[in-house]
């Protein structure tokens, strides 16, 4: 008689247990489920896919110009670092040195401060991948500079820059002159002119390249910011 009332205990709590187990899985499941719901696509370049959580990373680091994710402009210049990216890996280098990358790296997390654990967890992203986006950033930066230079204005073309941005030079509140502004001038003028030819070159590459958005920032649910 006791030997089956046993039998009959142990059964059921071999059947409690795996109702427990079940629920766990269930649970985890839709954790998943829940997770992999929040990092849409957003575009892809051929079969490379740019999710949601890449531009998140992207803009809370500041390595695109973008100040939210959630604009259009944020899923386009993730994908023109993309591009970038691909042009860089066809000509390998020895890549930036690894104290450049560590540089870079510390810059990214002074950057977010104390928000740093939380981006990670909400990206996805590790201290490896971190720091991969960091090298990445160096290689774009690199190789940007040695493609375009720096471009050499003369002084009608710095005249010219000065004259339609007059209200960018000023000291102490006060106007500056052409001759007072000079050097300054030639050196937003280059920059002018190389912004300009990097963007016909992206341009280009956006024409070559098989990108297809997927879906955009707004007609999709936004991932949890960190606080």
């Amino acid at each position: 008689m006791q030997d089956a009332k046993l039998k009959m205990q142990m059964a059921a709590g071999k059947g409690w247990g795996l109702f427990i187990l079940h629920f766990a899985f269930c649970i985890l499941n839709s954790t998943a489920d829940a997770q992999q719901l929040l990092d849409r696509v957003l575009a892809r370049i051929g079969t490379e896919a740019i999710t949601q959580t890449d531009v998140e990373a992207l803009v809370e680091f500041g390595l695109i110009e973008a100040r939210s994710p959630t604009v259009p402009a944020a899923v386009q210049q993730a994908i023109d670092r993309q591009l970038i990216l691909k042009e860089v890996a066809r000509f390998p280098s020895a890549g930036p040195p690894a104290a450049d990358v560590e540089q870079q790296l510390a810059a990214m997390k002074a950057r977010v401060g104390d928000r740093l654990g939380q981006i990670m967890q909400i990206t996805g992203l590790d201290e490896d991948r971190l720091r991969g986006l960091a090298r990445d950033t160096l290689r774009i930066r690199s190789y940007l500079q040695q493609r375009f230079g720096f471009a050499q204005v003369g002084e009608e073309e710095a005249r010219k820059y000065f004259e339609a941005h007059r209200e960018e030079f000023t000291r102490n509140g006060m106007p500056l002159t052409f001759e007072e502004a000079a050097a300054e001038a030639r050196q937003r003028a280059a920059a002018t002119r190389v912004q300009g030819a990097v963007s016909l070159w992206l341009q280009d590459l956006r024409v070559r390249s098989d990108v297809a958005l997927v879906m955009s920032p707004s007609e999709q649910p936004a991932a949890p910011r960190a606080n």
